[in-house]
């Protein structure tokens, strides 16, 4: 089996970290989240608490409402 190193892991869109707080508020924990889009689990925190993406959590509560 050949193994990948030295390569970068996914870099999270804006589209992805809107779909990140709707897992969330889903009840998914942030391990999964971080497996399903192979990447370390800082960057779901990071989403998570506003540091990169800004306005996705006010868009994806407005998709989130929209879906209800």
């Amino acid at each position: 089996m050949t193994t990948k190193t030295n390569e970068p892991s996914y870099q999270l869109t804006f589209n992805d970290a809107v779909e990140i707080h709707m897992m969330l508020w889903d009840g998914w924990i942030q391990s999964r989240i971080a497996a399903k889009y192979d990447v370390n689990i800082g960057r779901i925190s990071e989403v998570k608490n506003g540091v990169t993406h800004f306005g996705s959590e006010a868009m994806a509560k407005r998709a989130y409402l929209k879906s209800a």
